[in-house]
């Protein structure tokens, strides 16, 4: 029904339904003020209180149509609690909606500011709520992706909410800095780092490893090969992260075997022969030639800090004597040898330093000392001893 107002008084009463709340009276006013009418009726009114006549929202000095019955609803205020980043305050409001109260209030809101619950919620929910409605400042933030920066402003609570907002949600494996689940940093700087991952299939090589067996078909001190080896063949499951278009990690997730390599089979000789040669011209009977490095000493050039004219055999420091690394010693000790420029030799001593090569240390007397930096062919002089050491190691 259609509202009239009339700046005269009306010549007659008429009938009005007043809706305070739970609270309804009817009663017959002829005043023609529709604050003079409720004051008549016994209604108090607060300055925040809101009045509808027939449904529609008037001032309360308004006047009255006459003619048919009226309805006056009054809508009484109420007080809802607002945390501001300026701190809490309280708010009196006869408005039906969240949004109207705050737009009474003349509370200003910029691009990107939020309300913690919808414009829209009415003010009778807000009512029974025990939490306050929060106003947030919206913040301005430089997201960084890919090297480029785009300024946004935000008001989320996270940056994984202001990323969404702003059309650029994390995807897959994407992350940032500072993490989605935490707050708006303080320097409004946020670094996206876009992840992909591909799979790639990769052939393997599988190298084969060398195994040494005896062959009494070889000769001493020489190898051959009893059986070739065989490259094997695996394929590889590897996931490959780039961040950025930059590839920092692979990992290989999977491996299978497609075909297994093959030992290469080496055959070290176990075979003597007796030869003789005529070495500075003596004739000898050997069953052994090494390439060795020989070094010399004396008694009193043994690198120690006085002279020492024993050996480990118990043989005196003189020509004639020759050492050895200490496990050779102990497999060849009493070994004749023929060390060409040097002459015979039996192996009696222990050569501390002789390691890392086939290595001799032959002996002098002080007043006949050689001194001796050069590889040789050594002579291993028959009879052939009863343990032979087949591998110099």
């Amino acid at each position: 029904m259609a509202l009239l107002l009339f700046a005269c008084q009306p010549s007659a009463s008429q009938l009005i339904t007043i809706i305070d709340g739970e609270n309804v009276v009817i009663v017959r006013s002829n005043r023609a003020n529709l604050a003079e009418a409720l004051t008549q009726a016994g209604f108090v009114l607060t300055p925040e209180d809101r009045l509808l006549v027939n449904g529609i929202v008037v001032e309360r000095n308004s006047v009255l149509s006459t003619g048919a019955s009226t309805v006056i609803q009054i809508r009484r205020a109420a007080t809802i609690a607002l945390s501001t980043p300026q701190g809490q305050q309280t708010l009196r409001t006869s408005a039906f909606t969240v949004g109207e109260a705050l737009q009474n209030a003349g509370l200003q809101f910029r691009i990107g500011d939020a309300v913690s619950i919808p414009l829209q919620t009415p003010i009778s929910v807000i009512q029974a709520a025990t939490t306050p409605i929060s106003l947030i400042s919206a913040q301005p933030l430089a997201v960084v992706m890919n090297g480029k920066t785009t300024q946004i402003i935000s008001s989320a609570q996270t940056v994984g909410s202001a990323l969404a907002e702003a059309g650029m949600p994390l995807l897959g494996n994407d992350y940032s800095l500072p993490p989605e689940n935490e707050r708006l940093p303080a320097d409004g700087q946020i670094n996206i780092t876009h992840v992909n991952e591909t799979i790639l299939l990769a052939q393997k090589p599988l190298p084969f490893e060398n195994e040494a067996i005896q062959s009494a078909e070889v000769p001493l001190d020489q190898t051959q090969i009893l059986q070739p080896g065989k490259t094997g063949l695996a394929l590889q499951r590897v996931r490959i992260r780039y961040e950025n278009n930059v590839e920092v990690a692979r990992i290989v997730e999977d491996e299978a075997v497609i075909h297994p390599p093959q030992n290469r089979i080496l055959g070290y000789g176990t075979k003597i022969e007796i030869k003789t040669a005529v070495v500075d011209g003596v004739t000898i009977e050997y069953w052994r030639a090494v390439q060795m490095y020989v070094t010399s000493y004396s008694p009193c050039r043994s690198g120690g800090d006085r002279c020492s004219y024993g050996t480990s055999s118990g043989a005196k420091a003189q020509k004639g004597i020759a050492g050895m690394r200490y496990n050779w010693y102990l497999a060849m000790g009493g070994q004749a040898l023929y060390i060409p420029g040097y002459g015979r030799a039996i192996v009696g001593d222990v050569c501390g330093g002789c390691i890392g090569k086939p290595w001799i240390d032959v002996a002098y007397s002080d007043n006949d000392y050689v001194p001796w930096h050069s590889w040789v062919t050594v002579y291993f002089l028959t009879p052939v001893p009863a343990n032979i050491v087949y591998i110099l190691e």
